[in-house]
């Protein structure tokens, strides 16, 4: 699929890259990587740079990304645990581009295998033949400590009326811990409800079953949905149940239904 708006970035980001000294790689990650691109794609790209010059392009992040075409707005990544990060809004056609600037030897720990658009040498492809990517998988255990203590938290909001909050942990929950799970067990990276309307297809109404309507009945219906979905998925896993959590968290949420669509 023909992509201008995206070909020409690349293009002028390759002419820029390749001609500043301090820059040794330009790679691309996402879509592009996994050869899913299409009109909506944002663009990850990856841009090398010699350990030397770190303060310098750390301090120069947002100028290197204004010579890249016409920036329209950018912000660094902490909010997503990545300072290395920057979140670009490029124009006047919108594209969305991540830059990440890293240094060579922090190609090492990686998620993924990027493709290499251009470097200077070959030490980029000899790090990225050498070493593995390593995708963070969700720890079972780490999920099932903390599943019922949300449930609890979900269902205080029920009775306190606060659907909002409600809405918002569920929509955590399928994000944290349904959609890594489904992807999972569908043969696909963990990338929290990424493209699952395409990989998960088998439990598409399940899933949809866990997204309420501001309303009391909906949101508690939601949430039962969110526990009968977790509690299938964790099937075959080895863990510890914290099966009196689950049972007191969840005769706490429908006590709560109880007593308030009787009254």
């Amino acid at each position: 699929m023909k992509l201008p708006l995206h070909d020409r970035f690349i293009e002028q980001a390759i002419e820029y890259v390749s001609q500043d000294q301090r820059l040794i790689g330009l790679l691309a990650g996402g879509s592009m990587m996994y050869g899913e691109m299409d009109e909506f794609s944002d663009l990850d790209l990856i841009i090398v740079y010699n350990y030397a010059f770190q303060n310098e392009i750390m301090e120069q992040r947002f100028q290197i990304a204004e010579r890249l075409g016409h920036l329209l707005s950018a912000f660094t990544g902490e909010h997503v645990g990545e300072p290395r990060l920057l979140i670009c809004l490029y124009g006047p056609a919108p594209l969305h581009v991540d830059l990440k600037f890293v240094q060579l030897e922090e190609l090492e720990s990686r998620v993924e295998n990027p493709l290499i658009l251009w470097e200077s040498g070959s030490d980029i492809a000899t790090i990225l033949s050498k070493t593995s990517p390593s995708l963070p998988f969700p720890q079972s255990q780490w999920i099932e400590d903390r599943f019922w203590v949300w449930v609890h938290y979900c269902a205080t909001k029920l009775g306190r009326g606060e659907l909002f909050e409600l809405i918002d942990t569920l929509t955590f929950m399928r994000n944290a811990v349904l959609g890594p799970l489904v992807l999972i067990r569908n043969g696909h990276s963990p990338r929290g409800v990424r493209k699952l309307e395409k990989y998960a297809l088998k439990e598409l109404e399940e899933l949809k079953g866990t997204i309420p309507i501001h309303s009391f009945e909906s949101c508690y219906h939601a949430l039962k949905n969110t526990i009968k979905m977790y509690q299938r998925l964790r099937q075959g896993s080895e863990i510890v149940p914290r099966k009196e959590a689950e049972r007191v968290s969840i005769a706490f949420l429908d006590g709560i239904y109880s007593g308030q669509s009787h009254s």
